[in-house]
């Protein structure tokens, strides 16, 4: 017996709204009882924290016998997608009664799913239909146990866009997607055939905004220290009160060698003064980078002061600092990862001219960076119940009073002492965009968009409408709207006595944890994006035209997608 998963011209990576297909090949060498065989498209979003030793309660259970000792670890697993499908006995076609009864040789059952926009966790209705065994064949088997959706339920969701594909952390947080397949085999003491495959997923991207001609900068001013005159060479003392320069008698210096005219003549001032210049590193505002793209940066260097004097750029580095916050229940740690876009030494690129005017700007040559793309290890931003990740940007510069010597003469070993007091000065700035988002570079398509923009004034038709009970309250604030409250149940006949709900209101088992109350449509304690989008995905009547797989950038968070996971302890059935 053999089994395995064969998918119809798999990409690279799959992302929203693509439709997978594939067949189960299922390879039997003798006949073989059958139940019926199910296929599921499922995705996890799982984190592990050990408990710190100084705080081991954490006010994570009421219960004292169920709190976590120091020591011990924590996990959180969210089935973010969660999709399921019967291959065989196909249910729409008249069969006989179970078992079936599969000949020797070689059978294909097709599939077929479509991913979603959002994920499927933060739905408490839904989780809380998933759940039990599926398909059960009395003593002559198990049936199929799928998830237990009400564990989803003791946990706080947001519903966001589904995040990509990530294992950076082994043994601390991954996300993963796969295929999984499951032959029932009726019998006492027969266990069922499983397999998965695994699949990478990168999001589509939101909808851009507009281009405008706004930036987001970082800037910092910065001066040079004056330098000190070199004092003339001196004879012997000719008096008590003072010295004779060797060359001869010159301007009265009351014994202060600081006060001797320069050499060449000019004015001491002009040609002391140190020169001032703002450096400002600009973005596109809102500050987006995108996968597998050069960064849109542009450098300035402005002049703030009429100095007599050259400032040269001599080095640069760009780094991009993704920031993962990893959340397993009241344990939170965040993790620090770290790209070097760009790094060079030894630059000559002047920013600032003795001629140059006070505010003259300088724009540093582009060719520096323009053609370095963000490496295929970046992920983009995303947000889901348990992980996020978000970016900042920082650069380091480089810069001289004066012209940089050639590098083959920058060996100290190889310089005089005049040389030496003629090196430039140097000066290191960082500048650093705190925040900063990174789109996957996949664009929804345009018909979705469009439609977007068209019917998101018509969202009312996707949601129940409630009729208000009493007036919203005056004081609440013009931007949170009061929530709309659910017809209110006949007065009981005591005028203190609370109304309890039935046992039989599918609503009562989903009140805690709190996800959507009666008359919510939205979760309080999070700004949730509508689901508007994947409506009009699935009611919209054209397909979808969907970036090609040869037009998606590359992308290779994921290690291995079939390798075994790195977090050791509880899973989830399913």
């Amino acid at each position: 017996m053999s089994i395995r998963i064969v998918l119809d011209s798999p990409p690279e990576f799959y992302t929203n709204l693509d439709i997978i297909r594939g067949q189960v090949v299922l390879s039997l060498s003798r006949h073989e009882h059958v139940g019926a065989v199910v296929v599921k498209l499922e995705g996890e979003s799982r984190t592990a924290l050990g408990v710190p030793p100084d705080n081991p309660g954490l006010g994570i259970a009421s219960d004292p016998r169920d709190r976590p000792s120091a020591g011990d670890t924590l996990h959180e697993n969210h089935k973010i997608l969660y999709r399921l499908t019967q291959v065989f006995p196909n249910p729409n076609a008249p069969v006989g009664p179970p078992p079936y009864v599969l000949n020797p040789g070689q059978h294909r059952f097709p599939f077929e799913f479509k991913f979603p926009f959002n994920n499927s966790c933060s739905n408490s209705e839904a989780m809380a239909r998933i759940g039990g065994v599926v398909g059960s064949g009395g003593i002559f088997g198990p049936g199929f146990r799928v998830m237990d959706g009400t564990k989803q339920l003791m946990y706080s969701h947001v519903t966001k866009t589904l995040p990509p594909s990530f294992t950076g952390f082994p043994g601390e947080a991954e996300i993963r997607y796969y295929v999984k397949v499951t032959v029932q085999r009726p019998g006492l003491f027969k266990e069922n055939w499983r397999y998965q495959l695994g699949l990478k997923f990168l999001p589509i991207e939101p909808p851009r905004p507009p281009p405008t001609n706004q930036e987001a900068y970082a800037r910092r001013p910065f001066a040079f220290h004056a330098r000190s005159c070199s004092p003339a060479p001196y004879k012997k003392r000719s008096s008590f009160f003072g010295w004779q320069p060797a060359g001869g008698p010159s301007t009265p210096t009351n014994g202060n060698p600081k006060l001797a005219p320069p050499a060449d003549g000019s004015s001491p001032g002009a040609a002391a003064q140190p020169p001032s210049v703002e450096m400002s590193a600009r973005l596109p505002h809102p500050a987006i980078l995108t996968c597998n793209k050069p960064i849109p940066l542009r450098l300035i260097a402005k002049k703030l002061v009429p100095s007599q004097a050259e400032v040269y750029l001599i080095a640069m580095q760009i780094d991009l600092v993704g920031r993962t916050t990893v959340r397993c229940h009241s344990l939170v740690n965040t993790e620090l990862s770290r790209w070097v876009i760009m790094a060079r030494q030894g630059l000559s690129v002047l920013v600032s001219k003795p001629d140059d005017p006070v505010g003259c700007e300088c724009v540093v040559p582009d060719s520096l960076w323009s053609s370095l793309p963000l490496p295929n290890t970046v992920m983009p931003s995303f947000v889901t119940c348990n992980l996020s990740r978000d970016y900042r940007l920082e650069v380091k510069l480089g810069l001289a009073w004066g012209k940089p010597p050639p590098a083959s003469t920058s060996l100290l070993g190889n310089r005089s002492r005049r040389d030496l007091a003629d090196l430039p000065q140097e000066l290191h700035l960082p500048l650093t965009f705190s925040r900063i988002e990174v789109y996957s570079g996949m664009a929804p398509p345009p018909a979705l968009v469009e439609a977007m923009r068209q019917g998101r004034g018509r969202t009312s038709h996707l949601r129940p409408q409630h009729q208000p009970s009493q007036p919203p309250q005056t004081g609440r604030p013009p931007s949170a709207p009061a929530p709309t409250l659910p017809p209110r149940r006949p007065a009981s006949s005591q005028p203190g006595a609370q109304q309890q709900p039935p046992a039989d209101d599918p609503d009562a088992a989903l009140l805690y944890p709190p996800q959507l109350r009666p008359g919510q449509d939205r979760p309080p304690y999070d700004d949730a994006p509508p689901t508007y989008e994947e409506a009009m995905a699935e009611e919209m009547t054209g397909p979808l035209v969907m970036p090609p797989a040869s037009a998606r950038p590359a992308y290779s968070g994921v290690t291995d997608e079939n390798g075994p996971s790195s977090l050791a302890g509880r899973s989830e059935k399913s």
